[in-house]
């Protein structure tokens, strides 16, 4: 909430709504992906082990579906600007619902990789798409509120998704658990077909002499500082399951339950605090947040540790995500916004991928412990870079 916003509410004037029709389909088909993805993140490595896989191939089959989804964003980027948002969004989700609901037939790695690559571009074009979309349907002066908006219906997700897909493991076989991801896809693509979408607002020279790069400049600096986030979450999203076992810890469902509520309740107040003070606000309170949780990942030595770490990840990354992807879409020239989103989300698949074949060889060789200190410094890490990126824009204005 900005100054133009607050001064609006005061004076009685109509303050622009974000919650029209079009933005709640695509929150809801955005909690749809979300859901049967995160349902895959706990179970995959489940599925792995079944092969006859260890830690180092765990860490690769997550990694290279990051891969896969980093190479495909700058293409997305500027399809999106070029041949339109709804192309590409539907054609992302097609493929993430047919790569997803073949992983059952996986017989060895070879076939289970392969579809993982296709994965990560169903993934690459929906997700790039879908913030863009989102982008769009957002008043301007009320973006970091809406953006927490859209955020929270995958967390919502995420408060379902792991518990509910280690709760299936019980109860459906494999094929079954990943047939079930691939119909959640589908309702995505259903709602998805129904979303109005705006018409980019270019002339056709614009759009011929775009010049076909990776990443949008203006995106880079809160990208980068992503990227040190989101290795924490390679670690978490592949090892914490088998480290909580390791250990003796129970309750790792409840771990990721716990996470998204924080992550929901974050949403509640951070989007509109990036919205009334900016990222100072909200970045360094955040990763402090998640540093400590990784620390106490690292020891991790009952439940009640196990929880809060939960809670304080989720607070932590529920403030800084959705400010940094605001802070990213801002800066960018109004036909460059899909593009500053693909450069979001390349570096937050580049960590996540980065993070999870680091922490595969880091487990294998010194120990899952290992993993979370090593995720610790690399918050650390972006703190760092935070405060010097501030001294640098400080020195340039």
């Amino acid at each position: 909430m900005n100054e133009q916003l607050i001064k609006k509410r005061e004076s009685g004037d109509r303050v622009e709504k974000i919650w029209s029709r079009d933005f709640v389909l695509i929150c809801c088909a955005n909690f749809f992906i979300f859901l049967g993805f995160q349902m895959t993140l706990p179970t995959l490595p489940l599925f792995v082990k079944q092969l006859g896989g260890n830690d180092q191939l765990i860490g690769l089959v997550v990694g290279i579906f990051t891969f896969s989804a980093l190479l495909i964003r700058p293409y997305a980027g500027h399809a999106l600007e070029s041949k339109g948002r709804g192309l590409v969004y539907l054609v992302g989700l097609l493929i993430f619902v047919l790569s997803v609901g073949s992983f059952g037939w996986a017989m060895g790695m070879a076939f289970l990789f392969a579809m993982r690559i296709i994965q990560g571009i169903g993934w690459g074009l929906s997700t790039t798409a879908s913030g863009t979309i989102a982008t769009d349907l957002i008043p301007a002066s009320r973006r970091g509120e809406g953006m927490g908006y859209y955020g929270l219906s995958g967390n919502i997700a995420l408060a379902l998704g792991p518990s509910l897909g280690l709760a299936l493991t019980g109860v459906l076989s494999f094929k079954q658990l990943f047939l079930l991801c691939a119909v959640l896809g589908l309702a995505a693509l259903l709602m998805g077909s129904r979303i109005r979408y705006k018409k980019v607002d270019q002339n056709p020279k614009q759009v011929t002499n775009v010049k076909w790069d990776l990443y949008e400049k203006s995106a880079l600096q809160p990208s980068v500082l992503l990227f040190f986030l989101t290795v924490t979450f390679g670690g978490i999203a592949s090892f914490l399951p088998l480290y909580a076992a390791q250990k003796g810890v129970p309750g790792i469902q409840w771990y990721f339950l716990i996470y998204a509520i924080f992550l929901m309740l974050s949403r509640t107040f951070a989007g509109q605090l990036y919205d009334r003070k900016g990222h100072q606000a909200v970045f360094i309170p955040g990763a402090l947040l998640i540093f400590l949780a990784m620390i106490l990942l690292a020891w991790l030595p009952n439940s009640v540790v196990l929880y809060t770490a939960a809670a304080l990840y989720g607070l932590g990354f529920g403030s800084v995500q959705p400010a940094l992807q605001a802070w990213s879409v801002a800066r960018a020239p109004r036909n460059r916004k899909g593009m500053a989103n693909a450069t979001f989300f390349s570096f937050f698949d580049l960590g996540v991928g980065i993070g999870a074949i680091i922490f595969g060889q880091i487990g294998h060789l010194f120990g899952y412990d290992s993993i979370y200190e090593t995720a610790a410094a690399s918050v650390f890490i972006s703190i760092l870079l935070y405060l010097y990126i501030l001294r640098k824009n400080k020195q340039m204005a």
